[in-house]
């Protein structure tokens, strides 16, 4: 077993290693298509709406790099990964970047070669149980069914919290989040584990959200956020720093809404004008137009305007801001500077 697993991820590096040293900053322009990556449909970070049309949080983030990279945030094909897929497709060349709820950790950075460009949102492990379960923690779920995704980091902590709290479970395995959601209503498991935002997005697809309840114990962390392929540094350093611009932008103040007049302003902070193109030589560095990162801000709009749109407070996903707020609003949120 410890043969073929190693041997799993030898394969997968390898294939990480031949497709990186193509360029993929080169390739995605010549196609004139980015490929990413996503969840398997997750209403609020990444699904179809009802015209097939792909939104989400994660998805916005795909969107952003497009219109750095090819000046069209609509020049993505979206390819839909589980847990179990999502990495052979990213090694193998199928995608250019993944951009679904996958958590940065040791082994997928260092052991199956991948380049995990920032965070998009500081996550961490709960779990949900109907009201009438009339269970209030976590702690109270000896002996419950838990639906779980193959495949995830989520595995490693159920079976590491039940351990740690002398209790046993009964797994029942799913490969995607619309499984688990239906084995979950069906009553084939006492309860469903995922990251929490995972767990809010799902409840909020509910015929009935109030009739379960999200536990208070969080049990690991799960930093998420896009990765790439080891050895493509160029790439790497687009998607990166796309990211950090639409983080920045929600810092400087600056939005979809005047992301064209503040290019435009004399007035504009140094750092404003770096980031848009207007001072300095930020673009070029990276290969692209002077106005990379104001484009990606047009796509959708900063860190911020991304967040209350897709799984904000006001959205039926209701997520607080809580860790992924700026830092200078108690959150961890931080970019290193544009200069």
């Amino acid at each position: 077993m410890k043969k073929s697993v190693f041997l799993g991820a030898l394969t997968v590096a390898g294939l990480a290693a031949g497709v990186a040293a193509a360029g993929t900053q080169d390739d995605v322009k010549a196609r004139g298509k980015l490929n990413c990556g996503v969840t398997t449909g997750l209403v609020g970070f990444a699904a179809p709406d009802a015209n097939g049309v792909w939104q989400g949080f994660d998805v916005s983030v795909c969107r952003a790099v497009a219109a750095a990279v090819l000046g069209d945030a609509n020049a993505v094909e979206f390819v839909p990964t589980t847990g179990k897929t999502r990495f052979t497709a990213l090694a193998s060349g199928e995608i250019d970047m993944l951009a679904r709820n996958t958590t940065w950790t040791f082994s997928r950075d260092v052991d199956l070669k991948f380049e995990f460009v920032g965070i998009n949102y500081y996550d961490g492990q709960g779990f949900m149980v109907p009201k009438a379960l009339g269970v209030s923690s976590a702690k109270e779920l000896d002996g419950a069914t838990v639906c779980i995704q193959t495949g995830t980091t989520t595995e490693l902590n159920l079976a590491d919290f039940f351990r740690k709290n002398n209790i046993s479970y009964e797994p029942v395995p799913v490969e995607t989040n619309a499984e688990g959601q239906q084995q979950y209503l069906a009553g084939a498991c006492d309860t469903y584990t995922t990251d929490a935002s995972g767990l809010a997005a799902t409840r909020a697809a509910f015929e009935n959200p109030a009739d379960h309840v999200i536990l208070p114990e969080i049990v690991s962390k799960e930093p998420l956020g896009p990765l790439v392929r080891h050895g493509d540094n160029e790439w790497a350093d687009t998607v990166r720093w796309t990211l950090n611009a639409l983080i920045a932008a929600e810092e400087l103040g600056v939005t979809s809404a005047n992301v064209g007049e503040m290019s435009m302003e004399a007035g504009s902070s140094p750092e404003v004008n770096r980031l848009l193109g207007t001072e300095g030589n930020l673009g070029e560095m990276l290969g692209l137009d002077a106005d990379w990162a104001k484009k990606a801000i047009m796509a959708g709009g900063n860190y911020g305007e991304l967040f209350e749109k897709n799984i904000g407070e006001n959205t039926p996903i209701g997520l607080a801001r809580g860790l992924n707020a700026q830092w200078t609003d108690g959150g961890l949120l931080y970019t290193p500077p544009f200069r």
